[in-house]
């Protein structure tokens, strides 16, 4: 197992840290001076003796790694190396070419399987091996702090803070080029770079909660950083449980990791039941505390063996602590409280608070301040301009940072004293955190808890569109059933066509379905309806405008015993004032270095200048010596007045009570949240259910089209049928009646003939739908819309309606219709039973989520939803569940 754990007796828990790669000892001094020998010259070779004698001394302590080497040592011989690697990378291709250093072949050792090892002609490999050392080292160094006290546990988080920054510029910088030859090793790669940079943040993370805990933080504080100390190792343990880590670790590895973070996930739920219990909000806090334990039990049951003994022991302690706040919670709850208890599932996330983040090694391993193998660019003016440039960078990049940790301690300062944000609420101007105002402003500009009611009112109008659709759509099946029963009961026998409720059987079954989703969906929207109106107290906070007048206002004490609340409020303004004219000057004083910088050009002075290029520098230079001495009087002054507004400030803050105008408004502030929180989860409802409606309102609509052509087919059918049975009636030829019945027979086959010609109408007889003539050999197919058979033949193709045969009954709430649309025209005869089904089902509906259809009888827009052609069931989401 590559790693060790941590030797401080008193620490609550181990930790890890990773082990070296080993590596194959290579000879770089010999290749790299033939290469300046053939490519520049001897002379050039020899003075960069000392460049190769230091590459070459830097290699060899890599390979001479041992336990006796003193780890910052190694650290700081690990990344001047890495350094001296990317400066040989810009002047030394090294690879098989015979134009490059072909003679290198680096070779690196697996640090969790050692037998397995990569060699590459190439400096990818090397660099990356070298930052996963870099990575190993600050981990080893973690380990050697006392985590008992203070002090060790904030310098060790910073150790794994480092070996984060390390492991994660490995993966962005370098396990991909490292990764691209024939022969590389698991280690290096950009999954277990990850991993360990989530490790590695993991231990800071918890370093940071012994500290918390040791401070005695709030409960809610050391929960959130609990959290995410878990999530860390989460994460961590997601990549060792798929390739390619799945099968390169020891069990212990993942033993230790699952069980650190069932751990911390339990901590955190420990912490913020504490928090619930202090709020009275038992149940909760019962869920919580189950859930804890759940946790637990099942990281027990499911971790490998080889766990240390001091995690499971931590483990049981917490435990124990879970179990018994649990019995104490239950018993109040059963003999005061009686809540119902939710579901673990159903609980919110724990909140969590990244209080750690990996190092920026950016500059930590900058090479641009290097000098070695600098003297290989040939022209000496332009080695001599790029020296003076990094002089002068040196100097821009010193000052700037100077005024930017100014600017920062100043912004710092004066937000542990709560400035000038008191003196704003005392002048009547309190603000809100700017995160919480925009949650704020994003809710007022949705409309509001106040709109809420208009929402809820397009709820109840599109489930009673909803409604209005279905019932005509099960009028039209009703009456033209009741019409065919009719004529079954007059013709008897001689009326062979098939019956209507062996015909509509898939249509009876989707209008079923949709009368049980509107069902299901009114419960949804009583639910909502309760929702809103137990929380409207609750969010009518939010519709205060501006929402600043609902904070709590800081006021004159009522007494005072000298009268010089308005001189200690004076003074303080003045003092900010002056800060922020210092402020000031800071941003003219970097704007003026950066246009000195611009305007700096020596070349001209280079090319004719006789003397030492050292002289010349000294006295280019001098020029910037005046700005500098300005920021640093500019620094010393805003130090000077930081203490002094400190003492203002305390003054202040005794006068006018500002620690209980901090209270109030960090309650104001929860409040807030907790309104903001459930309006949202209120308005996603009700978006829910008004997506819900008109995706359903479109599937309706589409079966009641098919409903309305399988009405006229039938009418046209009846109308055939009674003119035949007449006939037989009334004692027509032979000829005749063995027409007729052979049209009977094909009537009862329900096969329409889609090719004959509509007959002509008469001046004596209203325009209508033509007739369908019975074909044996046709297969049943569905009628054109109803323009379309009044003024144009059918297409020769047609395929099955859905009621023509037996078949397989339509997806659910499918969204469009599978005829075509009727075309408006002059002539045409509406569906039988009086209703206009080519018309808006509530025309007087104009709101956003709804659509009124144009005067295209059948034509039915879509909504202005994205919601699938295919409309779900109702169990979504939200209260749809």
């Amino acid at each position: 197992m590559a790693a060790s754990v941590s030797s401080s007796s008193s620490a609550t828990n181990i930790m890890l840290a990773i082990y070296e790669k080993k590596t194959v000892a290579v000879d770089l001094y010999r290749p790299l001076r033939n290469y300046i020998v053939f490519n520049y010259s001897e002379r050039e070779a020899q003075n960069l003796e000392d460049d190769l004698e230091t590459l070459k001394e830097m290699r060899n302590s890599i390979e001479r790694s041992s336990a006796a080497d003193s780890l910052p040592a190694r650290r700081d011989i690990l990344q001047n190396y890495f350094k001296a690697l990317t400066a040989v990378e810009s002047r030394f291709p090294i690879s098989a070419d015979k134009d490059h250093v072909n003679s290198v072949t680096f070779t690196w050792h697996d640090a969790f399987k050692n037998k397995n090892k990569a060699s590459q002609q190439n400096i990818h490999l090397e660099k990356a091996a070298i930052l996963f050392n870099l990575g190993a080292v600050h981990s080893q160094i973690g380990l050697t702090f006392d985590r008992s006290t203070v002090e060790g546990r904030r310098q060790a988080s910073h150790s794994f803070i480092a070996a984060a920054g390390a492991f994660a510029f490995l993966r962005d910088n370098a396990a991909t080029k490292a990764s691209i030859g024939s022969s590389t090793t698991v280690d290096i790669s950009v999954e277990c770079a990850g991993m360990l940079e989530r490790l590695m943040l993991a231990q800071a993370q918890e370093c940071v909660f012994e500290n918390t805990i040791a401070k005695g933080s709030t409960p809610g504080v050391c929960s959130k950083i609990s959290r995410q100390v878990g999530l860390y190792y989460e994460e961590a343990l997601a990549a060792l449980t798929v390739a390619p880590l799945t099968q390169h670790f020891d069990k212990t590895w993942l033993s230790h990791v699952q069980l650190k973070a069932a751990l911390f996930y339990a901590e955190a739920c420990y912490r913020y039941s504490l928090e619930l219990h202090e709020k009275e909000e038992i149940a909760e806090e019962i869920a919580r505390l189950k859930s804890g334990i759940t946790a637990l039990t099942d990281a027990k049951k499911s971790s490998p063996k080889g766990a240390a003994q001091q995690i499971l022991d931590a483990i049981n302690k917490l435990e124990t602590n879970l179990t018994r706040n649990l019995e104490r919670a239950m018993k109040e709850n059963d003999r005061v409280y009686l809540m119902r208890v939710p579901q673990p599932s159903s609980l919110q996330p724990l909140p969590s608070f990244a209080m750690v983040k990996p190092l920026n090694m950016l500059e930590v391993l900058d090479a641009s301040r290097d000098k070695m193998f600098a003297s290989l660019v040939p022209d000496s003016s332009a080695k001599a301009l790029s020296r003076y440039t990094e002089m002068v960078d040196d100097i821009i990049r010193t000052q700037a940072e100077k005024l930017q940790q100014g600017s920062e301690l100043a912004r710092v300062s004066l937000k542990e004293m709560n400035l000038p944000d008191s003196i704003l609420a005392l002048e009547g101007h309190s603000v809100l955190p700017s995160a919480l105002w925009e949650d704020v402003e994003a809710v007022q500009i949705s409309g509001g808890p106040a709109g809420l009611e208009g929402e809820l009112q397009q709820l109840r109008d599109l489930k009673r569109v909803n409604h209005e659709l279905l019932v005509q759509t099960e009028e039209l099946l009703q009456k033209e059933a009741v019409e065919d029963g009719q004529f079954r009961t007059q013709f008897g026998t001689r009326w062979t066509r098939p019956q209507s409720a062996t015909l509509t059987k898939n249509l009876q079954d989707r209008l079923n379905r949709f009368a049980g989703n509107l069902k299901q969906a009114a419960e949804s929207d009583v639910k909502i309806e309760r929702s809103v109106r137990e929380n409207m107290a609750l969010m009518s906070i939010l519709d205060r405008r501006p929402i600043e007048s609902a904070l709590p206002t800081l006021a004159k004490p009522i007494m005072s015993l000298d009268a010089n609340e308005d001189v200690v409020v004076g003074t303080l303004k003045q003092s900010l004032r002056q800060l922020e004219t210092l402020g000031a000057q800071r941003a003219g004083l970097e704007d003026m270095l950066k246009d000195m910088k611009r305007k700096d050009d020596i070349l001209p002075k280079l090319m004719t200048s006789t003397g030492s290029y050292e002289d010349l520098f000294r006295k280019e230079i001098a020029k910037y010596n005046h700005i500098c001495e300005e920021i640093s009087q500019n620094l010393q002054a805003q130090e000077q007045l930081l203490i002094h507004i400190q003492g203002q400030n305390r003054q202040f803050a005794g006068t006018f009570n500002i620690e209980d105008y901090k209270a109030a408004c960090e309650k104001c502030y929860k409040h807030i949240e907790a309104a903001v929180a459930k309006y949202r989860e209120i308005k996603d409802n009700i978006n829910e259910g008004l997506k819900f409606y008109v995706t359903l309102q479109d599937a309706i609509t589409s079966v009641k089209q098919q409903c309305s052509d399988f009405v006229m087919t039938r009418s046209i059918q009846c109308r055939e049928m009674i003119e035949d049975v007449q006939r037989q009636m009334s004692g027509l030829s032979f000829q005749d009646g063995k027409n007729s019945s052979n049209n009977n027979n094909n009537i009862s086959k329900n096969n329409i003939n889609y090719n004959a010609p509509p007959p002509q109408r008469t001046s004596s007889q209203p325009e209508s739908p033509p007739y369908y003539h019975q074909h044996h050999q046709q297969p049943p197919a569905p009628p054109p819309a109803y323009a379309q058979a009044q003024h144009h033949p059918p297409p020769p193709q047609q395929q099955q309606p859905p009621y023509g045969g037996p078949q397989q009954p339509p997806p659910p709430y499918h969204g469009g219709s599978p005829y075509p649309p009727a075309q408006q025209g002059g002539g045409g005869q509406q569906p039988p039973g009086g209703y206009e089904y080519g018309q808006p089902a509530y025309p007087g509906w104009q709101g956003q989520y709804y659509n009124a259809r144009a005067q295209q009888p059948g034509l039915f827009p879509r909504p202005p939803y994205t919601a699938p052609n295919t409309y779900p069931p109702p169990n979504q989401s939200g209260y749809y569940k």
